[in-house]
C-alpha cells in the first residue's frame, strides 16, 4: 500500500504562513526567548481571556511549573486520574510527592469526582482533573470538593484548547492551568506550552523559575536594551519557549477557532456515520456538546457483540490504510506505578474498561473528506465482517 492511500492517525495542518514566520525569526537573529514569545504570551492571554499566560517548553513543564507555584514538597499528596498520560501524574514526583490515582467516571473517561473525595487524606493538596480529548470536565463539582477541603486545582488542558465549560473557557476558571503545544495538538509549535492562571503571584514565580529562578527579564541580557547583571533569586528550572517554536505558536493561535471548526465538523460525521452501529460506541458529549474541542475522536468497541478485540480491530484498520491511536494506557497498568506505589490491576474498574474498548480515530484539521470517507467506509467493513450476528433488545 502507497503512502498516498495510507490516512495517518495525524498531521499537521501547516501553511505558508508558519513557515514566513519561522524564517522572520531566523533573520532576526534572535532564537532564543525573546519578543516574539513574550508576543504569543500575550495573545494567548487575551484568547484564553486570562490574565497571565507563561510560554514554556512543554505541557509537562507547565504543570511542573504550577506545582512549584502552589508548594508542593515531599510528603504532599496529588490526585490525579488513573487514565491519561504518565505526565500528568509524573510531575508529582518531582517535588516528593506522591500521585493517587482515581478512577473515570462510569461510561466515560473523565475524572469521577465522587472518587476524588473518596482519596482524600490530610496530606492532600491539590487536583489535577484532564480535559480527555477535549470533553471538559466536571469542573463544578471538582471546584466543591476543593474548597471543601482548601485543594488548589490546576487544570491538565492538554488536550483542551478550546474547549469551553458552561460557557466560560478553560484556562479560566481554576487557579492554574496547562496547555499543550505538542505536535498532535489542536495548535502545534512542536513542543511546547503554556501555563496560564489569573493570580500575580503564581505568575511571578513561574516567570523566574522557568528561567533558573533568574531575576527580571534576564532573557535580555544579551540584547542591546538589557543588562549583564542579574540575581538567581532560587534554584529554578530550565523550561522557557524559544522565538522559534513561539512564532510557530502565534500563526497557528489565530488559526485555532477555524481548526476548530473544522475538527467539529469531522467529529460531527462521525458521530452520524457510526451513530446506528450497535457494536460500537461513540465518545460521550457531556453536558455541553459545544464546549468539547474535539482533539480525539475515541471510539470504543463492543466485545459482546464482536468476534474480534480492540487490538486486532486496531490492525485490521491498519492493514485497510488507516492509523489509529490508544488514549491511554491506564497509568496503575504500567510497571512503575506498580513498583512505586503498589497500584494493580482491577483497582480502577471504569479507567480498565474505557482502555481496554477504545481506539483513537484520525481528527485533523487537514483531513479531507474523502480521507474521513475512507476511514468511516473501513470502520463499517469491519463491524460488518465481525459482527456477531447478535442483536439487542431495545
Amino acid at each position: 500500500m502507497s503512502d498516498s492511500s495510507f490516512v495517518p492517525f495525524h498531521r499537521p495542518t501547516i501553511g505558508t504562513e508558519e513557515f514566513d514566520a519561522v524564517r522572520g525569526v531566523l533573520e532576526s537573529r534572535w532564537l532564543t526567548t525573546g519578543p516574539v514569545a513574550q508576543r504569543f504570551e500575550r495573545e494567548f492571554a487575551e484568547y484564553i481571556g486570562c490574565k497571565h499566560a507563561l510560554a514554556v517548553n512543554s505541557a509537562t513543564g507547565a504543570l511542573q511549573l504550577a506545582m512549584d507555584a502552589i508548594g508542593i514538597t515531599s510528603g504532599d499528596e496529588v490526585l490525579v486520574p488513573s487514565y491519561t498520560f504518565t505526565a500528568t501524574a509524573e510531575v508529582a514526583t518531582y517535588f516528593g510527592a506522591r500521585p493517587v490515582l482515581c478512577d473515570s467516571q462510569p461510561g466515560g473517561f473523565n475524572l469521577d469526582p465522587d472518587d476524588v473525595e473518596k482519596r482524600i487524606t490530610r496530606r492532600t493538596r491539590a487536583i489535577i482533573p484532564v480535559h480527555i480529548a477535549g470533553e471538559p470536565c466536571d469542573l463544578d463539582a471538582i471546584r466543591q470538593i476543593a474548597e471543601r477541603h482548601n485543594l488548589y486545582v490546576i487544570e491538565d488542558a492538554a488536550h483542551a484548547l478550546p474547549t469551553t465549560y458552561r460557557g466560560r473557557r478553560v484556562g479560566t476558571i481554576s487557579d492554574l492551568t496547562a496547555f499543550s503545544f505538542y505536535a498532535t495538538k489542536t495548535i502545534t509549535t512542536g513542543e511546547g506550552g503554556m501555563v496560564v492562571t489569573n493570580e500575580d503571584e503564581f505568575a511571578n514565580r513561574i516567570s523566574s523559575m522557568r528561567l533558573h529562578g533568574i531575576s527580571g527579564d534576564a532573557w535580555k541580557r544579551y540584547s542591546k536594551e538589557g543588562s549583564w547583571y542579574y540575581e538567581v533569586e532560587d534554584a529554578g528550572y530550565k523550561l522557557n519557549l524559544c522565538d522559534l517554536l513561539a512564532a510557530l505558536g502565534s500563526v497557528q493561535l489565530a488559526k485555532c477557532d477555524q481548526f476548530a471548526l473544522r475538527r467539529r465538523a469531522l467529529a460531527t460525521r462521525y458521530l452520524e456515520a457510526f451513530a446506528e452501529m450497535q457494536e460500537l460506541q461513540t465518545p460521550p458529549l457531556g453536558e455541553d456538546p459545544a464546549g468539547h474541542a474535539w482533539h480525539l475522536f475515541i471510539l470504543r468497541i463492543r466485545p459482546d457483540l464482536l468476534k474480534i478485540s480492540r487490538n486486532e480491530f486496531i490492525q485490521e484498520l491498519k492493514n485497510r490504510g488507516v492509523g489509529t491511536s490508544v488514549h491511554f494506557i491506564p497509568l496503575h497498568l504500567h510497571p512503575f506505578y506498580k513498583r512505586a506505589y503498589g497500584y494493580c490491576s482491577g483497582q480502577f474498574p471504569n479507567a480498565e474498561d474505557a482502555y481496554s474498548r477504545c481506539l483513537s480515530l484520525p481528527i485533523f484539521p487537514d483531513m479531507t473528506d474523502a480521507e474521513q470517507d475512507r476511514v468511516i467506509s473501513a470502520v463499517r467493513v469491519i463491524v460488518k465482517e465481525n459482527r456477531k450476528r447478535k442483536s439487542i433488545a431495545a
